[in-house]
């Protein structure tokens, strides 16, 4: 039994926003956080909030170690700490993963904003859509976009994904990177990359002054001091270390067990039938001139159909279809040069990147309207007649007949390694997947499949949702969306009733598939970041078992084969643990790009052997891109920057565990103490049911505390400190009546010794709780309690708190504090209060030291760089005086004398602003250490809680 006491103190205790750099600073987020804990990742969120100078940090853990996870839990304790303006800044084709990997793992609101939910929320009524109660999650290039209405929001915290985006930001040639930089200037940033290093320092320099742009001096600085033979690499690293985290996989392995992947390549044999229409086709595409597409979207439209064509003949029909329709409009005037792209990008649900990276990163102007030539238009007719005939006079793709024997094999597979005979089977088109689900259902698998895509339509998939929305009716599950719960109930029926999910590319984005170990790509993107992502689905921490991924080759087409080779010998996509490497990987600067660059070879190539030295000549270039010469200078600058890794790991694991456990229950004993009239509690099961609800936006119903210990059922029902039912039960804590009174602490019916409290009993006191206020450079807030004995003894913090971990009474006698012992209790809380506020004072003065020192630093980094400037001048002129002796005419000593001449007046000029920069730069440093002492500035408050008489018995 607890008082009215004990839950102000506890909910304090849980909601204050604790100082400590330690676990207990984190552990709000750790609780509310549905993931497994890793040492690793509670390390990383709290190196990111060890200064509150900090501007941000960069993480870079190698791939495979959950950076996701890392950022979810800074995210989730800004929530906590109800700082909620947070924006998620990744590539277009993860914002989904985002959102429901925030949902899922963190519990946190969320909404993906691009121009179309944009639009819907002005018609919605609001007038900034940026200003919202969710994590607001936007593509870089939409960022970048309504950079204007960013900046107007204050960020509390800015997570940015694929950071290595970025590593060329301080270019002003770098427009969405420039944009971001004055979108995000002043608000604190996290930048997420494996790779923040791959073929230049300059990259680091790039990323760190998108952080911060007094980290370094400018880029000529940067360059004098790091970059030459003598470049001081200790240096450098010195001042990285309070920016940059990197923890290695091998660091990790005691605690997260990684499988592998198994490639699978099936071979197949193209018929003449299927290799006429490709041929015919590819000559097709390879036109100078066409009204099949418009002239301004040529490059896209070509590698749109050029995926189609290797997907299904099914597929093509439909394309041919639609370019036969537009040259029909076009014959009559109705045709529009604008939508043929996005037509077949949203027919076929081909990846949305494409347009992206193509149609949205500036607006495009309209071109003129080709002159009509209805003859040549006729011709074409004509001539996509043809082609859609043929295409339809074959009804099995021989490509379809091997991927039987390949679900076979795979399934073997499954069986020999224990796993569950399920396969997820991707496409890049949605009529090939139509075409797989009905020549599957032919041939063996009627009810054992489902289709997985964009839209989710069709009947199967409205009884697969009507059943779940039924099953999961009074569970919380549902969350009122019907595409997230569509999805929801298509993952769940494919992991309990189906073998099979045929998948378009929307699968490859935010669904978690551990539980399938089989991956079929029926189509093959020549994206390796697209591949790599639908690998992912399957192939992630939870998975089980090793997974095998199944590809397929035409032995008729050698482009197709050297992609193949490419994707699977070079970027290593389809073997090994992780999969493709840092490296590798993170060398591919846009996969838009790359699918181009196959493009090229596919469009100009038309014999085997110009397509082999074209693929040469591009993995030339891949294997400089992936050179690693610069391995061991990532190493030196990023690997290990503490000595004892694995044993700081531990201790952050031991912590964690035990502040968990500390939350957890001291969280459940203050729900049960305030929701005492309105719930039926059951302990065994950690679970109540609400009835009525004491708040309007609750529903009743019963509702299970969040635990690591077994899984969790996502929904509004699993309770939390940040489930609305959570903050309400910690605000009425906080709000408790607490007059002076005498309680009772029972230690001999304790279930556990405390040695402290067993030394108290049959003693009587009095003790005071406090809440010191300190406004510095952060909030930070401590509870202080001061005790004392009727005989004067003072009673220290540990022992007053653990006097709450016992069962307590109100007594009913009179509260009485005899003069001198109230001033014996105020002394020693105002002494409490002083020692508490120094302790602040000098940890915020290590830190004020700290970005002194950093100021400093970025001071000589200007100045060097001016030095710099006469010291190359004085050079020249040198070089010259040389070059002058040796001249072997009159008009050529002229030249040089000449040139000298202007030299040396610009080294006049250089030497005489040299002083003017000093004082321009040391008055801008001065003026940024004045700020910080202004902010150091302390303002406390010392808040009573309560005063009580104890007594032990």
């Amino acid at each position: 039994m607890i008082t009215n006491y004990n839950a102000k103190y506890f909910a304090h205790d849980l909601t204050i926003q604790k100082p400590t750099e330690g676990v207990e600073k984190i552990s709000r987020s750790l609780f509310d956080a549905c993931v497994d804990l890793n040492p690793h990742q509670v390390d990383a969120a709290l190196f990111t909030l060890r200064s509150p100078l900090s501007k941000g940090v960069i993480l870079a853990d190698e791939v495979g170690l959950g950076k996701t996870i890392e950022a979810g839990l800074l995210l989730c304790q800004f929530w906590a700490e109800r700082k909620r303006a947070l924006i998620v800044v990744c590539p277009a084709s993860l914002r989904k993963q985002w959102s429901l990997e925030l949902s899922e793992k963190f519990n946190l609101p969320n909404v993906v904003l691009d121009a179309r939910q944009y639009r819907l929320e002005k018609q919605h009524g609001n007038p900034s859509p940026f200003e919202q109660p969710n994590v607001i999650i936007v593509s870089f290039h939409f960022a970048a976009r309504m950079r204007e209405e960013v900046r107007l929001k204050n960020w509390d915290l800015v997570v940015v994904d694929e950071a290595h985006k970025l590593r060329n930001a301080y270019r002003a040639s770098n427009k969405i990177g420039q944009g971001l930089r004055w979108a995000f200037d002043g608000c604190f940033k996290v930048l997420m990359t494996a790779t923040p290093l791959q073929n230049s320092l300059l990259e680091l320099y790039g990323l760190s002054t998108f952080l911060d742009e007094y980290m370094f001096g400018d880029v000529g600085s940067f360059r004098a001091q790091f970059m030459n033979a003598n470049g001081d690499t200790q240096a450098l690293r010195q001042r990285l270390a309070p920016i940059c985290k990197r923890t290695l996989r091998k660091e990790v392995l005691e605690y997260i067990r990684y499988t592998e992947r198994k490639p699978i390549a099936f071979s197949f044999r193209s018929t003449d039938a299927e290799q006429r229409l490709y041929d015919a086709v590819s000559e097709f595409l390879k036109r100078e001139e066409t009204y099949s597409f418009p002239s301004q979207q040529r490059q896209l439209i070509t590698l749109i159909l050029r995926k189609l064509l290797a997907s299904s003949s099914q597929a093509l029909v439909g394309t041919l279809q639609t370019m036969r329709k537009r040259l029909e409009d076009l014959r009559v005037g109705l045709a529009s040069d604008k939508s043929l792209a996005q037509e077949l990008i949203e027919s076929e649900e081909i990846e949305e990147e494409l347009l992206e990276d193509d149609l949205l990163e500036e607006d495009q102007p309209e071109s003129e309207p080709p002159a009509i030539d209805p003859a040549k238009i006729e011709a074409e007719i004509v001539e996509l007649d043809e082609y859609i005939r043929w295409a339809k006079l074959i009804h099995v793709d021989a490509k379809s007949k091997t991927l039987l024997k390949a679900i076979e094999t795979g399934f073997s597979e499954m069986e020999k390694m224990g796993a569950s005979k399920r396969a997820l089977i991707f496409t890049e088109s949605r009529r090939t997947q139509d075409y797989l689900y009905q020549f599957l259902e032919a041939n063996g698998y009627a009810n054992q499949m489902v289709a997985f895509n964009g839209s989710n339509g069709g009947q199967e998939t409205r009884t697969i949702y009507e059943s779940w929305l039924e099953k999961n009716r009074e569970s919380g599950r549902v969350s009122g969306s019907r595409s997230i719960d569509v999805r929801t109930a298509l993952v769940e029926h494919f992991r309990d009733n189906a073998k099979i999910m045929i998948a378009t590319e929307a699968a490859a984005e935010g669904v978690n598939l551990q539980f399938c170990s089989l991956v079929i790509n029926y189509d093959l993107p020549w994206n390796p970041q697209r591949i790599e992502q639908r690998i992912g689905r399957c192939h992630r921490y939870g998975q089980a078992h090793d997974v095998v991924v199944i590809n397929f080759l035409n032995e008729r087409n050698a482009a197709d084969q050297r992609v193949y080779e490419l994707l699977e010998h070079k970027f290593k996509l389809f073997t090994g643990v992780f999969g493709s490497s840092d490296a590798v990987l993170g060398s591919i600067e846009s996969g838009v790009d790359f699918e181009k660059r196959i493009l090229a070879i596919y469009q100009t190539c038309r014999t085997r052997e110009e397509i082999s030295v074209a693929f040469e000549t591009l993995q030339k270039e891949l294997e400089d891109q992936i050179d690693e010469r610069m391995d061991a200078t990532r190493k030196l600058l990023l690997d290990h920057f503490d000595e004892d890794v694995h044993a700081r790991l531990k201790v952050q694991l031991d912590d964690a565990q035990s502040q968990l456990d500390r939350f957890g229950k001291r969280f459940w004993t203050l729900t049960r103490f305030i929701l005492r009239d309105h719930a039926r509690f059951n302990e065994q099961a950690l679970s109540f049911y609400l009835q009525p609800s004491p708040i309007q936006k609750v529903r009743p119903g019963t509702y299970h505390l969040i635990s690591k210990d077994k899984p969790n059922v996502s929904g509004d029902f699993l309770y939390r400190p940040s489930h609305p039912l959570g903050e309400h039960v910690l605000d009425q804590g906080r709000a408790c009546a607490t007059p002076p009174a005498r309680l009772r602490f029972d230690i001999s019916g304790h279930p556990v010794k405390i040695a402290l409290i067993e030394q108290l009993k049959g003693k009587r006191g009095w003790l005071t709780l406090q809440l010191l206020t300190i406004e510095s450079f952060q909030r930070e807030e401590y509870l202080l309690f001061s005790g004392i004995d009727t005989a004067g003894a003072s009673l220290d913090q540990e022992t007053c708190e653990k006097l709450f971990h016992c069962e307590t009474l109100a007594d009913q006698s009179t509260f009485h504090l005899p003069e001198d012992k109230a001033s014996l209790l105020e002394g020693n809380a105002t002494r409490h209060a002083k020692a508490s506020v120094s302790h602040s004072l000098e940890r915020n003065n290590a830190y004020f030291q700290e970005e002194r020192e950093r100021l400093e630093r970025w001071a000589e980094d200007m100045i060097l760089a001016s030095e710099k400037e006469l010291s190359d001048t004085k050079a020249q002129i040198k070089a010259l005086s040389r070059q002058a002796r040796l001249a072997v005419n009159l008009e050529e000593q002229q030249g040089i004398q000449k040139r000298i001449a202007e030299l040396e007046k610009t080294k006049r000029k250089q030497r005489n602003r040299i002083f003017d920069i000093e004082d321009e730069i040391e008055a801008k440093r001065d003026q940024l250490i004045r700020r910080l002492e202004k902010r150091i500035s302390r303002k406390s408050t010392l808040t009573p809680l309560f005063t009580i008489q104890w007594e032990v018995i």
